[in-house]
């Protein structure tokens, strides 16, 4: 930065100071934007293209397609949207294949039990489960980025497509359905949760197309933990009853959480002693293995795999036991085995679909684009937002093909398969293995796991979410705001629906920002003496400030929402509407925080250009960017104000102001460097 040189300042009316320049400086002329656009260039190659004819432009972007169409074009395309191509030839072969296989088939263990317990979650049969921790699991690993991230069912997608399935497609109101009707209603879910993926697939490779990956930064940390952890709460309402034996119709809609529970405390008198004692069992040897996990993860080879476990015991348990027949206790059955018939979701239910196929892409992006670059920054390498809608848009929308429901990265598994030793998205190939063998071979073993033992494989896989809760003490010591989002967003997300939480939530947080931005004073400089800093005055009784010289920063953004505080700002600053104690014959207004100016901020600059000619106050403006720059030009401002007005830097502008002043000599003025 650069100072004033023999400016005589005074930090109070009637108190003069000498200021001492800093040592081993260098002396130049204040620098305005015209001087230094003559000096040092930079804008020519813009004003070429600008004059370069528009046919000719539009002629140079028609043949784009033309060159993508060619050998190297074609090559690089794969190499964009195929990113094995990048990264298998540089694979280390000797250092990762071991902890990819180690790490795929342990998370692909955990994908049978977690899949089929999270398709029961969506309404539908536990085999389309396994469906849907194959298919899209197997897609992402040839389309995405993510070198840890691992994907296929998660229990919040889940619930917000259970919700819609069981609102599109209700069970009849009579019950005791028969085995034939139970099949056909079985069907028909089966199709609504397959246009609910192709759907949000749809969408998203719309919002590929249009290059709309940038939309995950809209989705805040504390509104994706917020979501994450208010649905985690649904999931385990709404596994009650299957933990405690109840038949009992899934609450929709609104305040469906506290449905429920009424529900179940009303029915609680017929729950099933068997399931519960099951449930009861299952849940003590999975927490536990759960917390085992966490706390050893350094110190075991692997995850414990607690999930398989408990369902090869409960099954064994409850076909030597009869459970079925004695008690009554709800099995998973028949698992059909090989691969589904491909078949098209009715498109006439897309126009119904519509509204939550919308929030539930919208989750999918959000949850793993944050997951994805969590792990990016953890080991050092970049994902493409962008490709990521591509792999997840992809997966959603080829899976739903073969009736699989909606899916996205998880973070229980995402968490074990890093845990577990992976590298590259080569483990995601060892995950489809394990689950294909169970599709083709291994379905009938699981024939007696009882449901609620999937119920409760759902409730420990919530562990993760239940405990972002312990972060918000930190986050009220960091941002207050933040904490707000968190909690308007959570409590959204409880007392009303996941999907009208996530509107809230980004709603908020948006107005969070919005208010922020108008909350913005102007703030009055001052100099440091002895240095070439201008800091604010509030911040230091020391610093100077020179009679009639006012150098005012104004830190935001000057939009349409903006413009009434900047206005009574300057109003108060300069004395425009007050008689100011002392007159301000010049001012500075430091634009460097102004980072774009819509057209009503523009005009308002311009009508205060045109007050302060007319209080007779020279107004200087510093440190415009190119584009604020550009929209106050196109605004009129160079009608009200010269040139030789706007200047590269603040200590630029005031030492112009100082030599207006006759404080620095009548013909000589420098700046430092």
């Amino acid at each position: 930065m650069s100072g004033l040189l023999g400016a005589r300042t005074c930090s109070s009316p009637g108190e003069v100071s000498d200021l001492k320049s800093p040592l081993g400086t260098k002396l130049r002329k204040p620098l305005t934007e015209a001087r230094f656009q003559q000096l040092f260039g930079g804008a020519e190659q813009e004003q070429e293209l600008l004059a370069e004819p528009r046919w000719s432009r539009l002629c140079r972007l028609w043949k784009r397609p033309a060159q993508a169409c060619s050998g190297p074009g074609v090559w690089r395309l794969l190499l964009a949207r195929l990113p094995p191509l990048r990264w298998l030839p540089h694979y280390r072969w000797r250092a990762w294949l071991l902890g990819d296989t180690v790490a795929g088939v342990t998370v692909g263990i955990v994908h049978v039990p977690q899949g089929m317990a999270f398709a029961l979650l969506t309404s539908v049969p536990p085999v389309f489960g396994l469906y849907t921790s194959f298919f899209p699991v197997l897609i992402y690993t040839l389309l995405g980025t993510g070198r840890h991230l691992s994907t296929g069912t998660f229990a919040i997608l889940s619930l917000m497509t259970g919700s819609a399935v069981e609102r599109l497609v209700p069970e009849p109101l009579a019950g005791n359905l028969s085995g034939i009707e139970r099949e056909q209603l079985d069907a028909q879910r089966v199709g609504a949760a397959a246009a609910l993926a192709f759907g949000s697939g749809a969408l998203m490779l719309g919002m590929f197309v249009l290059q709309l990956g940038v939309l995950s930064t809209f989705l805040s940390e504390p509104v994706v933990k917020a979501l994450t952890s208010g649905a985690a709460l649904h999931v385990l309402v709404s596994q009650l009853p299957s933990l405690l034996g109840l038949s009992l119709p899934r609450q929709i809609g609104c305040f469906a959480l506290f449905k429920t529970l009424a529900a179940v405390l009303t029915a609680l008198p017929r729950s099933s002693p068997a399931e519960l004692t099951i449930s009861a069992l299952s849940l003590a040897l999975l927490i536990p293995v759960k917390e085992l996990n966490v706390r050893f993860r350094d110190r075991l080879p692997t995850p414990i795999p607690g999930e398989i476990v408990m369902v090869l015991l409960a099954s064994v348990l409850c076909f030597t036991s009869s459970l079925d027949t004695r008690y009554n206790v709800q099995i998973v059955g028949l698992l059909p085995g090989g691969f589904p018939q491909p078949l098209l979701p009715n498109l006439a239910d897309l126009p119904r679909i519509l509204d939550d196929s919308l929030p539930i892409a919208l989750v999918t992006f959000a949850v793993s684009a944050s997951l994805a670059s969590i792990y990016a920054d953890k080991y050092s390498y970049t994902i493409d937002s962008n490709q990521e809608l591509l792999a997840h848009g992809a997966s959603n929308l080829i899976s739903s093909l073969f009736s699989c429901f909606p899916n996205s990265a998880t973070l229980a598994t995402t968490s074990l398969l890093v845990d577990a030793g992976g590298n590259t998205q080569l483990a995601g190939l060892f995950s489809c293995i394990v689950v294909l063998s169970v599709m083709l071979w291994l379905g009938p073993f699981f024939y007696y796991l009882p449901k609620a033992v999937l119920a409760c494989i759902n409730i420990s896989s919530m562990r993760q979410m239940f405990f972002q809760m312990q972060e918000l003490p930190q986050l009220w010591r960091i941002s207050r705001m933040d904490f707000a989002v968190w909690m308007v967003t959570w409590v959204a997300a409880v007392t009303l629906s996941v999907d009208l939480g996530l509107a809230i939530g980004v709603i908020f947080s948006m107005m969070t920002v919005v208010c922020r931005t108008q909350r913005v004073q102007c703030v009055a400089l001052g100099l440091a003496e002895g240095t070439e800093l201008y800091r604010p005055l509030r911040e230091s009784h020391k610093l100077l400030q020179v009679p009639g010289l006012r150098i005012l920063s104004y830190p935001t953004p000057l939009y349409f929402g903006t413009r009434g505080q900047f206005r009574r700002n300057l109003e108060w600053h300069l004395g425009l509407k007050r008689q100011a104690a002392e007159p301000v014959r010049v001012v500075v207004l430091d634009c460097s925080g102004v980072t774009f100016a819509d057209a009503a901020g523009a005009k308002e600059v311009v009508q205060l250009a045109s007050r302060c000619r007319d209080a007779g106050i020279h107004l200087l403006l510093a440190q415009c960017n190119a584009s604020l720059l550009g929209t106050l030009t196109q605004a009129g401002l160079l009608d009200r104000v010269t040139p030789e007005q706007l200047f590269v830097s603040v200590q630029d502008a005031a030492a112009h102001a100082l030599e207006r002043l006759e404080l620095t000599g009548p013909k000589t003025c420098t700046v430092w460097v």
